[in-house]
């Protein structure tokens, strides 16, 4: 893993804000561009998230990351992006979005979203395809087997709602009451925080 600034914020001493303010990780897709209508829920709920208090950490790049980003930093939020060299390879020519301040690397796209998932004290996956449907499945998987400490899983929107109303149908008995809760659903980007907020005062679930 290697850690850099994109901007002088780190020069005078002082911890990275990141240390100092809950981080809230934000999945989604990277192919939302600017004025579509996922791009904009997605830059208002890093606003929310900024306004609230938190510091918002992505995958770093475009879409729905890029979005988060902007709209924390417009709001005058701390960003993170976690990069990665095999992504890169995979897609000559991506860069990290302009909005990061703090950018954390891996080699690797295991260890990246392994530290998306752990480094947060929540984790909110908004509309994506394969990638974020990934990060869903790992975030579950690692708090039920308490790989990572507990925290609020939050998916939202219509496409969310439906993917787990067929899965949790199809998988009756298979999947206990206990770890369903470990997720939540919730209809649109304003009702993240009040939701975050809420789980995070609460505590984990005994």
């Amino acid at each position: 893993m290697r850690r850099r600034w994109a901007c002088d914020l780190d020069l005078h001493g002082k911890l990275p804000e990141s240390k100092l303010v809950k981080v809230i990780s934000v999945f989604g897709s990277a192919n939302p561009q600017p004025g579509s209508v996922a791009y904009e829920q997605a830059r208002t709920l890093g606003g929310l998230l900024a306004g609230a208090g938190f510091a918002v950490s992505t995958g770093g790049y475009g879409g729905l990351m890029s979005a988060a980003s902007q709209g924390a930093r417009e709001n005058g939020g701390h960003v993170i992006g976690v990069t990665c060299d095999r992504i890169e390879a995979y897609r000559p020519g991506l860069t990290m979005n302009r909005w990061v301040v703090e950018e954390v690397r891996f080699a690797n796209l295991r260890d990246r979203v392994h530290y998306l998932v752990a480094e947060c004290a929540a984790a909110v996956a908004l509309p994506g395809g394969i990638g974020t449907l990934s990060e869903i499945a790992l975030t579950w998987s690692l708090i039920q087997t308490s790989e990572v400490l507990p925290k609020p899983l939050l998916l939202v929107g219509e496409l969310w709602a439906a993917v787990m109303r067929t899965f949790l149908a199809g998988a009756d008995g298979l999947i206990t009451e206990k770890d369903r809760a470990l997720m939540d659903v919730v209809p649109d980007v304003e009702a993240v925080v009040p939701r975050l907020q809420a789980q995070l005062a609460a505590g984990p679930a005994a």
